[in-house]
């Protein structure tokens, strides 16, 4: 069953970005997601099955507003 994912949550994958952080804002979210990295703030798409796969910690966005 897929991992229900939201608009505004924060997740920590993996694989670091080429900046070197690792910390991503979903910034839309179906099929091919797209996210935010905070360190370097560019926007990449990614398919769920691949975000899957690499997540390492999800955190909600009621979570991450603390």
């Amino acid at each position: 069953m897929p991992i229900k994912f939201e608009i505004g949550d924060v997740v920590e994958l993996k694989k670091n970005h080429p900046c070197g952080g690792n910390t991503f804002e979903i910034m839309r979210v179906g099929m091919d997601f797209r996210i935010k990295c905070f360190t370097c703030d560019k926007q990449l798409w990614i398919e769920r099955a691949e975000l899957e796969r690499r997540l390492k910690k999800h955190i909600s966005k009621d979570e991450a507003k603390k």
